[in-house]
Formats: structure tokens, C-alpha cells, sequence
């Protein structure tokens, strides 16, 4: 199981993006964040309020070069007749990764062997493919997309600027910390 600064491996598989099934490879997004919002199943009653807030929250991800990558372990095919009827799932323009075999599931120890099911999971991996961020809870306790957003915010503010860090409910802009200094004003 990957923990928080292994470095996330190439796996490829199938996926759902613009109106085709594709094969898609983790490495492809070298150089790029990647948000990987692992959740239960597709036709389903929370994880469509979580993947419209992502959906809606795309070009904010994009805007910090970043991608969304939401994983099932549902066939593509799945995840196309879901997009083809929920109102909610036709906003996604992010890749719908398909882990029928659970690959990526228990790689990041988000798979359920008693039910053939993910847990609900979000990671942050940075464009050197090392794992930044863990974050993982019962299915029946939706995520907050914004707070995701954030937290990438904050991984991506520490990378680039080397030596400072985040404070509890920092948000761009605000005044982070250096180890050993007092607070220090807005960067």
C-alpha cells in the first residue's frame, strides 16, 4: 500500500473522457498534480453530489495544472451508461477511470475484498509522482471538493516555496510558517 512520499507507480487502464473509452497511464500526467478521488460505485446516491462538485471545480484544478482522475472499480462501459443518463455525471469532462480488478483500489488500500467496493478516498500526488496527500473515510460521508482545491493549494504553496509551511485553514494568500520563526506576512 503507497503511503504519504512513496512515489506513485505507472499503471495503465481503461477510462471514460470525452464521449469515448480510452486506456490511460499515470505517467502520462508527469509534470502535472494529480487529484485522485477514489469513491464506492457508479449509480449511486452520494458519489454524484461529489463528481458534479468536482466537475463544477475542473478549471479551478486545471488552473493550478492540475487533473482530476475519479476511480471505480466499474467497467468504462459502466461509467459511460452512467454519464449517458445522470444530469449530474454529464458535467464531468475529467477522466472516469474503470478499476474492475482493483488494481489502483489496493494499491492505495482504499479497496473493500468483502465487497468489491472502493472506500471513498482522495489523494494528492505532485508532478514528480510522489504522494503529498491521504485522505480517506466511510462511504456514507461525502467529500468537500472545495477543501480538496485547498489542500492542493497548499501542497503546491510548499513545493514552491521551499522551507515554509501551512497553517491550519490556510488559504492562498495567507500567512503560512517557518519551522523555528514566528508567522510571517502574505507571500
Amino acid at each position: 500500500m503507497l503511503r504519504i512520499g512513496d512515489i506513485a507507480p505507472d499503471i495503465e487502464l481503461d477510462a471514460y473522457q470525452d464521449n469515448k473509452i480510452t486506456k490511460i497511464k499515470t505517467s502520462g500526467f508527469k509534470g502535472k498534480w494529480l487529484v485522485l478521488l477514489f469513491y464506492p460505485a457508479d449509480f449511486t446516491f452520494v458519489c454524484p453530489t461529489e463528481l458534479e462538485e468536482a466537475a463544477d471545480l475542473h478549471d479551478d484544478f486545471k488552473k493550478q495544472n492540475a487533473e482530476i482522475l475519479s476511480i471505480s472499480t466499474d467497467t468504462a462501459y459502466v461509467h459511460k451508461a452512467w454519464h449517458d443518463v445522470s444530469p449530474a455525471i454529464k458535467k464531468i469532462k475529467y477522466p472516469m477511470i474503470a478499476d474492475p480488478a482493483a488494481r489502483l483500489c489496493r494499491l492505495f488500500g482504499t479497496y473493500i475484498e468483502e465487497e468489491g467496493l472502493s472506500l471513498r478516498a482522495s489523494i494528492i500526488i505532485d508532478p514528480d509522482m510522489i504522494v503529498k496527500a491521504i485522505e480517506m473515510h466511510d462511504n456514507s460521508i461525502g467529500r468537500n471538493v472545495r477543501e480538496i482545491l485547498r489542500k492542493l493549494q497548499a501542497c503546491k504553496f510548499v513545493r514552491e516555496n521551499g522551507g515554509l509551511v501551512c497553517p491550519a485553514n490556510w488559504q492562498p494568500g495567507s500567512k503560512t510558517l517557518k519551522p523555528g520563526v514566528d508567522l510571517i506576512g502574505k507571500i
